[in-house]
Order: structure tokens, then C-alpha cells, then sequence
């Protein structure tokens, strides 16, 4: 499948291709052949007005007025060979008639366009008048319409692909929430069997100690649930202490990592910062980032949160001493599918961005990375 697509826009590409230049060169092509024309209008425009200049009164001129008044569109300008300007047609009348820098500049613009058109006085060799002209409106238009339609075929491309890209993303979202709401629905059912098997259990003497553990794994499946269940809908925000809620993150991953793990929490003084969150999914994106900072660390080293509040927004900072984030991984971090674990989904960081950034409208990033040394979480929350 993945090739077959390939092959699709390979061969569009090559066609689309081939068709741009197709219609370069044959615009290119058109160009051409109308400055020739365009060329040979001018010599006989020059010799038609010398002939109403030294033809005798008898003489029928009904010809060379009839090509004089025809040329309305190819611009011309007659100098001698001093460049001093003698007269122009087909300029633009109200600069030219003010301006006398704009003629000079036509002028200068005319002789790098086009070769002047030399004509010798049949009376006195000895004079000479040049006559330069410009590309009428039309060549103009028959040379830049390719970088038109480059333009417009680049603007209809940069569309097709947005709204492919936004359709994907689009897709990719119902996925998602498809997969949360079916994960949700699927654990309920076993939890609420296990729940009802602990409250059976109660009955029995000397289970006390089997039931405090079962009642700790069916709270986790239950939380899990609960988290894939906000993932598939649009979750309540409330108002709530983000202190307490990484404290009580960071003494349930304390509890888990070895005695060489230094936790720390750290508030600027606070000890109270309010932000408006879901409970189960923020708890969730602590618990990620505080699960990546040990698998960084070999066993042992430091993890320190540091929140800080300002007017409208709060910011916390998940840093860590492990082996850090080479440069070239920092920008894939985030993306569904990227891990450096052996036996990772790559779906952690990737769910805490669409927490983050989807339900709460916050912001989540690496701040900094120095591999071998350590890596810096950061989240902003709007207060």
C-alpha cells in the first residue's frame, strides 16, 4: 500500500512536472515569435513616418498613416545619437508629460530590452536617429504568465496539502478518542467484577492484608479507566491546588524508585498555586514525565519539580540528571510512535502533548537538554 501511494505521487509529481514545463517553454516559445513580430511593426512604423516626413504632396500616404495609428500598444522612443530625445509614443501621458527623468528612465529601460532600430536620413548619411522601444503589454503578459500559474499551482499545492494535513489530524483525533472511550469500556467491566470480589473477601478472616493490596491495583485500574474515559471526551476543568497534586504524584513515584533517587518539590514560597485542570489526566502527564526522568537515570541521580506562578499563568519544570536528549531527538519527542526504550510505545509523551495542549490550552516543551547530563520538562498552565 505505502508503495503503491508512492508510485501515485511519484508519477504526479513527474506529471505535474512535465506539464509546468511544457507550458514554460511554450509560453517562452510565443514570447519569441511576438518580439519578432513585434520588431518588424517597429520598422515599418519607422518607415512609414519618414515617408510622411519627405514624401511630396501628390504622393498617396494613405498607407503609412494607416500604420502609424495602429501602433497603440508597442511603446517607442526616437533619439539621436546623443541620446538626446527627440520624440516617443505610446508612454504613459501624464508622467511623461511632468517627467522628464521618467522618459530617461523608458529609455534606459528600452535599451536593455531591445536592440534600437537604426535609421539613416537618405538626404545626409552623416545623420542617424535611433529609435528604441519596449515590450508591448501583451509579451508582458505572455512571459510572466508562467510565474503566475507557478504561483497559482504553489498556492492550490500549499491548500491540498493543509487540508490534508488538517483531515489527517482530524482522523487521527477520532482514532484516538475511539481508542480511549473502547479502552475505557473495556476495563469497566473487569473492575467492577473486581471490586465486587474484594467486598466478598471482606467476609473472610485473615484477608485483611490481601484486600488492602487488591483494593491498591483495583484503584489504579480504575484510575486508568477513568483517564482513558476524559481522553475520550471533552474533560471538566476545575480550579485546584497543583501543589498537593504533584506532591501526591511525586510520593507515588518516590515509593517506586530506588533509595538513590532524590525527589524534590520546589514552590518559590508558595504553598498553595491554583490552576484550573482535570485531575486524573494532569496527575497522568506528571506521572509520565516523572516515569521518563527515572528510565533516564541508571538507578540513581536527582528528579526536582520547581513550579512558579505568575500573573496569568503557571509554570512547572520536571527536571532530571539522566542521559538526557540528543539534539536531533528533541523535535520527535513528542510524536506517537517515538521512544528510545526497548520496549516502549512511544504513546507517553505524545498523550501528555494532546493533555496539555488540547484539553488544558497549555503548553508543554522541552526546555533543555545536554546529553549525558540531564533533561528539562517544562508545562504552562493558564492560572
Amino acid at each position: 500500500m505505502f508503495r503503491q501511494i508512492l508510485n501515485w505521487r511519484t508519477a504526479l509529481a513527474v506529471i505535474a512536472i512535465f506539464i509546468i514545463s511544457g507550458t514554460i517553454f511554450y509560453s517562452q516559445y510565443l514570447a519569441r515569435k511576438i518580439a519578432k513580430e513585434e520588431k518588424q511593426k517597429v520598422e515599418q512604423w519607422i518607415e512609414a513616418v519618414k515617408f510622411l516626413i519627405s514624401s511630396s504632396e501628390n504622393a498617396d500616404v494613405k498607407l503609412a498613416a494607416m500604420i502609424t495609428t495602429q501602433n497603440t500598444s508597442i511603446p517607442i522612443i526616437e533619439a539621436n545619437e546623443k541620446d538626446s530625445i527627440l520624440q516617443f509614443i505610446n508612454l504613459d501621458s501624464t508622467k511623461s508629460a511632468n517627467d522628464i527623468s521618467y522618459v530617461q528612465r523608458k529609455l534606459k529601460q528600452f535599451k536593455s530590452q531591445n536592440n534600437a532600430v537604426v535609421w539613416v536620413d537618405p538626404f545626409d548619411s552623416t545623420k542617424r536617429n535611433l529609435y528604441y522601444y519596449g515590450d508591448s503589454k501583451l509579451l508582458n503578459e505572455v512571459r510572466y504568465y508562467p510565474i503566475v500559474q507557478l504561483i497559482v499551482v504553489a498556492l492550490f499545492i500549499i491548500i491540498t496539502l493543509l487540508s490534508l494535513r488538517s483531515s489527517y489530524r482530524s482522523v487521527q483525533n477520532q482514532v484516538w478518542a475511539g481508542m480511549a472511550k473502547e479502552t475505557a469500556h473495556q476495563l469497566g467491566t473487569p473492575v467492577s467484577s473486581l471490586e465486587g470480589w474484594v467486598e466478598m473477601l471482606r467476609d473472610k478472616p485473615g484477608t485483611e492484608k490481601i484486600i488492602q493490596e487488591l483494593e491498591k491495583d483495583v484503584n489504579r485500574l480504575r484510575l486508568v479507566s477513568d483517564r482513558f474515559g476524559k481522553i475520550g471526551s471533552t474533560p471538566q476543568l476545575e480550579q485546584l491546588d497543583l501543589v498537593s497534586q504533584i506532591n501526591s504524584m511525586v510520593d507515588y513515584m518516590r515509593k517506586r524508585a530506588t533509595g538513590k533517587i532524590i525527589f524534590t518539590v520546589g514552590t518559590n514560597g508558595k504553598q498553595k498555586i491554583e490552576a484550573a485542570i482535570s485531575a486524573p489526566l494532569f496527575d497522568w502527564v506528571i506521572e509520565n514525565l516523572l516515569k521518563n526522568a527515572l528510565d533516564s537515570m541508571e538507578g540513581k541521580g536527582s528528579i526536582s519539580v520547581d513550579m512558579n506562578e505568575g500573573d496569568n499563568k503557571v509554570t512547572i519544570d520536571i527536571t532530571d540528571t539522566g542521559k538526557g536528549i540528543s539534539s536531533q531527538n528533541i523535535s520527535r519527542v513528542f510524536k506517537p510512535g517515538f521512544t528510545t526504550k526497548k520496549r516502549g510505545w512511544g504513546l507517553g509523551l505524545s498523550l501528555s502533548k494532546r493533555i496539555i495542549e488540547q484539553y488544558h490550552k497549555g503548553e508543554i516543551y522541552v526546555k533543555s537538554s545536554e546529553t549525558g547530563k540531564g533533561t528539562t520538562f517544562r508545562i504552562v498552565l493558564k492560572k
